[in-house]
């Protein structure tokens, strides 16, 4: 990693602490998802030099990952990031969302062959102005002409949701 990367990673902690001691009415809130159950869950488990480092989760099957900063913030790109294992997770998720509006539309063969590609942007935020990055997603459906499916996935899949309406995050000591 860059020297100059790595200090944008250090200096951004910092500032997202401060805004964190701020009042509550000071910062912005909207209303999130809750769970009424939980169907499924997944545990993982970051460790060494962050996005640097290496993941493991330990669900149904195993799966430990090498991360490394992409080249194109100053890293060597010799492993996976976070915003990779995204764009793959909201891939998968949103063409299983497709389907199951397809099929509940009793169009079950539209989404047959479909194909969701999405492109996940890291970068400085804009609006709201914050310091450190933001993510832009951009979800392009491949294979499928119906614009009301193509909604319904939208609205249905779990990953939209989170960015549509946010979700809880506790952050917790162990």
């Amino acid at each position: 990693m860059s020297a100059a990367a790595a200090a944008l990673l250090r200096s951004a902690a910092p500032r997202a602490l401060a805004r964190a001691s701020l009042p509550p009415a000071a910062l912005h809130h909207r209303s999130f998802m809750t769970l009424r159950d939980h169907v499924y869950m997944v545990k993982a488990t970051a460790s060494g030099l962050g996005r640097n480092g290496k993941v493991a989760s330990n669900g149904d099957t195993l799966l430990e990952l090498d991360m490394a900063v992409p080249k194109a913030m100053g890293g060597k790109g010799a492993g996976q990031n976070p915003e990779k294992l995204f764009a793959m997770g909201y891939a998968s998720c949103f063409l299983g969302a497709l389907q199951r509006a397809a099929a509940a539309a009793g169009k079950t063969d539209v989404a047959q062959q479909a194909r969701v590609h999405t492109v996940v942007r890291i970068g400085h935020c804009e609006e709201p102005p914050l310091e450190g990055f933001g993510l832009e997603v951009e979800i392009n459906v491949e294979g499928v002409d119906d614009d009301k499916i193509i909604k319904a996935a939208h609205e249905f899949c779990p990953y939209s949701r989170m960015l549509h309406r946010g979700i809880r995050v506790s952050v917790k000591k162990v």
